[in-house]
């Protein structure tokens, strides 16, 4: 058997002699032994060659693997290489794939999502108290038991009108006095409590008369859960005293401040005994003034039975549409009586309703069609011109209340007889005089 091994492998040899030199993959076909795991065996020369090549070409992918991992190098069939035309990838995403390198997983993150930079743990996991570690040289026993709580600072002066001077405005505009007790009570006022009232009925001073009601109305909801009544009646002898400054900016500021302590009284947050304390005590004329005011105020309330409650009237808002026409109606009598047309507009301006002038505008122009007479067209005309050019009644606002006589022409006709003719004479007026603008006139029918 060794003889006959001996002998094919000198065929060999020789068979590996006819193929020509200096090609590196001949060459080493020609040092083949054709042993396999220790045994000799009998195989034909092409099917050798074959698998040597093989062989190579797969330890040379092995080998350049690591060096360029992204091109996707292969084996055909025929046992040549095929390149892919994949670019190779970068080191860096390959260190920043999370995915498994083994091969293995469904490619999700590693440890469920709960670790890398910055993760606290994986999704709904809760963690438990941390126990104090005794030997911990940070360790304090007497921090075991403390218990920590917001401290609110108390407000000084300054603080204290830059932080409850906004709320009080904000409350004119919303009127809800339980959202002001919440703000309220989240503050440390401290011993600036007593002059929450104070500085609220200074801002009312300035402000409306529906301002002013609802000023009334905070203090009567305030005093019991964030004011007492000691509070509310050091504030208005604050009031009192600071009055000669508060006229320089409000000439009316005593009558008004009488019928807050005559408000104050009728609500029982003040007591009946506060204005008698002054009696004999007052030197300051316009505190005198104040303080009348609001005995009259109260005695008229014994007598004929004035409602405190209603001193101040409701806001324009507030008030049902028929009293608005009534004292719309009231206003323009009156001023065709008077001819004061500065007085009109404090009037109108003092009802708040500017969203309700178009009503205004068109009670004005049915008195022209009813009176029939030149006087009241003049007046009207004079009045809407004066109310137009200083802003009260918006352009708005004046457009509606013509389109509304527009409209009811019909049934006003019935009535007035020669309605058309009047509306036609006073549109043409309010034309000429810059009242309405040609748009709004050529609307105006005719019979």
């Amino acid at each position: 058997r060794e003889l006959a091994g001996q002998h094919y492998a000198i065929e060999l040899l020789d068979l590996s002699d006819s193929f020509p030199s200096g090609d590196e993959d001949n060459t080493f076909t020609g040092n083949v032994n054709n042993e396999i795991n220790g045994n000799w065996i009998s195989a034909p020369t092409g099917s050798i060659h074959e698998a040597r090549l093989k062989a190579k070409v797969k330890r040379r992918l092995r080998k350049n693997s690591s060096k360029d991992s992204g091109r996707g190098d292969s084996l055909s069939d025929n046992g040549d290489v095929v390149r892919s035309v994949v670019p190779p990838t970068s080191p860096k995403g390959k260190l920043l794939n999370r995915r498994s390198k083994m091969g293995k997983g469904r490619g999700l993150p590693k440890k469920g999502g709960a670790g890398g930079k910055g993760v606290w743990g994986s999704p709904g996991e809760v963690y438990g108290e941390d126990e104090v570690d005794v030997k911990d040289p940070n360790y304090d026993a007497e921090q075991e038991n403390c218990v920590y709580e917001t401290v609110v600072l108390p407000l000084d002066d300054e603080t204290f009108e830059k932080t409850v001077t906004p709320i009080v405005q904000e409350y004119f505009e919303h009127g809800d006095a339980n959202e002001v007790a919440e703000l309220l009570a989240e503050l440390n006022l401290g011993c600036m409590r007593g002059d929450v009232p104070m500085l609220a009925v200074s801002l009312a001073l300035e402000a409306k008369a529906s301002h002013r009601e609802l000023t009334s109305r905070l203090l009567s909801e305030l005093c019991g859960c964030v004011l007492t009544a000691g509070d509310v009646e050091a504030s208005f002898h604050k009031l009192l005293k600071e009055l000669p400054d508060l006229v320089l900016d409000t000439p009316g500021a005593p009558q008004m401040l009488g019928q807050f302590i005559a408000r104050a009284v009728a609500d029982n947050i003040l007591p009946k005994s506060f204005i008698d304390g002054y009696k004999g005590r007052v030197d300051c004329e316009y505190a005198r003034a104040a303080l009348d005011r609001a005995a009259v105020l109260l005695r008229m309330s014994r007598w004929t039975g004035l409602r405190i409650d209603s001193l101040w009237g409701s806001g324009g808002g507030q008030r049902p549409v028929n009293q608005l026409i009534k004292e719309v109606n009231l206003l323009l009598k009156e001023f065709l009586l008077s001819g004061d047309t500065v007085e009109a507009e404090r009037c109108l301006r003092e009802l708040e309703v500017p969203h309700f002038h178009h009503e205004f505008v068109y009670e004005a122009v049915i008195m022209v069609l009813e009176s029939k007479g030149d006087r009241t067209l003049q007046m009207i005309l004079q009045l809407l011109k004066s109310l137009c050019a200083s802003t009260v009644i918006t352009v708005d606002q004046l457009r509606r209340g013509f389109e509304r006589v527009y409209l009811d022409m019909a049934d006003l006709s019935i009535d007035v007889p020669c309605a058309y003719s009047l509306l036609e004479q006073f549109v043409e007026q309010s034309f000429n005089a810059g009242v309405i603008d040609k748009k709004l006139r050529d609307l105006c029918p005719c019979r």
